[in-house]
C-alpha cells in the first residue's frame, strides 16, 4: 500500500499563517500526514512563505511565493475525479515533487511546485488510452511519481515505445500498465551498461 512504510510526521504552522495546504491541516494544526519523516514548517510573511523541509543530514529551505503556496492547494484538487483520501493525496504530490524522498528519482529530487493543469493533462492522457478512473487510482498508488513525469517526453514518449516496437496497445497496454506502471517513467535503455539510473531504465522491462 502506498506509504505504508512511511512513518508518521507532523505537519505544523506558525500562530497566524493563512496559508494551508489542507483543509484537514487547517481545522488541526497538529494532523499527522506521514511525510517520510520530514517536518514542513509553512511560515507567512508580508511578502513570502518560506517553507522549511527538516530531514536527518540536511535542512534544505524552500521560499515560495504566494502564487505557488495557491499552486500546491490547487494542486490537490485535481484528484477530486479519484477517490482518494486526504492523506493519498498528499502522498502521491510529496513523493512526485519532492517532499517525500522517492528512490525513483535516484538522487534526492529538488522540491518542484505542482502544476495543476500539467497534472490534469497526464490524467486526461490515461484516461484517454483506455483506462479507468479505478485503472489510474491503482497506477497513483504504485507508481505516484507519474504525476511529476513529463507529459511529453516520458509518458507518451514511452506508450509510442510500447506501441511501435513491442506491439503493446489496447487490453495489452492496459494490463502491462496496471502490472507495471513504472514503464511510463523510463528515460534511458542501457543496453546492460549501467549509467546509474535503474529504475528508470528500460532495461527492467
Amino acid at each position: 500500500m502506498l506509504g505504508s512504510c512511511l512513518p508518521s510526521t507532523l505537519l505544523t504552522f506558525d500562530p497566524g499563517t493563512q496559508s494551508r495546504l489542507s483543509h484537514d491541516v487547517e481545522s488541526n494544526p497538529s494532523t499527522s500526514i506521514s511525510f517520510n519523516a520530514k517536518r514542513l514548517l509553512l511560515t507567512k510573511t508580508s511578502a513570502f512563505t518560506k517553507w522549511k523541509t527538516h530531514a536527518t543530514g540536511r535542512t534544505p529551505e524552500m521560499v515560495l511565493s504566494e502564487e505557488d503556496v495557491k499552486k500546491w492547494e490547487a494542486s490537490r484538487q485535481v484528484f477530486s475525479r479519484f477517490e482518494l483520501t486526504t492523506e493519498e493525496q498528499d502522498k502521491i504530490l510529496g513523493k512526485a515533487f519532492g517532499l517525500v524522498h522517492s528512490p525513483y528519482w535516484g538522487e534526492e529530487r529538488e522540491v518542484v511546485v505542482p502544476d495543476l493543469e500539467k497534472i490534469e493533462a497526464i490524467f486526461d492522457y490515461l484516461t484517454g488510452l483506455g483506462l479507468s478512473n479505478d485503472d489510474v487510482i491503482k497506477i497513483l498508488k504504485k507508481f505516484p511519481e507519474v504525476v511529476g513525469c513529463s507529459l511529453e517526453n516520458e509518458l507518451k514518449a514511452n506508450i509510442q515505445i510500447l506501441e511501435k516496437q513491442w506491439g503493446i496497445k489496447g487490453k495489452t497496454l492496459r494490463s502491462l500498465l496496471l502490472r507495471n506502471p513504472r514503464v511510463l517513467g523510463y528515460i534511458v535503455d542501457c543496453k546492460g551498461d549501467c549509467m546509474a539510473l535503474c529504475t528508470r531504465c528500460w532495461v527492467r522491462f
